[in-house]
């Protein structure tokens, strides 16, 4: 019987309003998945960025195929023009990624909790696949789990070449984090929210932006 190969497919950066959204696809065959298992290769929120960064040689060198998709800030906020939502987005992106890496079946972690309406979403869209949803995947299956390093480390790499860019640690970009808070105030108030190069990397269209970008009547006075 032939060895059948798996595509798990996994995201990084869905959250945060500064910065890419980073998209990922490993392929693996049952010896493969035995293997990386055995490396460590799981659910990357379970893994230090050292041995994230360490696995992610691991993947790349013997997965039987992979691809990384980096969609930046301007292009996930672009979305609302087509009256797409995030989930969709997202959607659609890991279904061209299924579609160009070798596999015969295909495991999502599902964005939405409504896991059998992306599994018919993604079944018109991926073609001679078998597709399986689930909420969690990155910790229930190996090849979601290695997916999910290659999106991470990929998108700390984008941070951190942002931070570079901009001469400002802010974090992690999430809006819970003080630190990526404080730094969009700082550009706020001093009128370079909106201006480049800080403005490539936020993400208009969230709600932290918006609310800190408000004026209100006591601004005019």
């Amino acid at each position: 019987m032939e060895n059948s190969i798996t595509i798990g497919i996994d995201e990084a950066g869905r959250g945060p309003v500064i910065g890419p959204i980073v998209i990922a696809g490993v392929s693996l065959d049952e010896e493969l998945k035995v293997k990386f298992k055995s490396a460590g290769v799981k659910d990357s929120k379970m893994l230090s960025i050292k041995k994230i960064y360490q696995l992610e040689r691991i993947i790349k060198e013997f997965s039987l195929d992979f691809k990384i998709v980096v969609r930046t800030a301007k292009e996930i906020d672009d979305r609302f023009k087509s009256r797409k939502n995030l989930n969709y987005f997202e959607l659609d992106e890991m279904a061209e990624i299924a579609n160009s890496i070798k596999g015969d079946k295909v495991i999502v972690d599902s964005p939405s909790a409504n896991t059998s309406k992306v599994k018919a979403y993604l079944e018109k869209k991926i073609k001679g696949k078998e597709i399986t949803a689930r909420n969690y995947a990155d910790r229930d299956f190996v090849e979601v789990g290695a997916a999910s390093i290659l999106a991470k480390a990929q998108r700390e790499r984008e941070v951190e070449a942002i931070k570079k860019e901009l001469s400002y640690d802010f974090g992690s970009g999430y809006s819970s984090d003080p630190r990526t808070i404080a730094f969009l105030k700082i550009i706020n108030d001093n009128g370079r929210i909106n201006e480049e190069p800080y403005s490539k990397y936020i993400r208009k269209t969230w709600l932290t932006f918006k609310n800190l970008t408000r004026k209100d009547l006591s601004d005019f006075f």
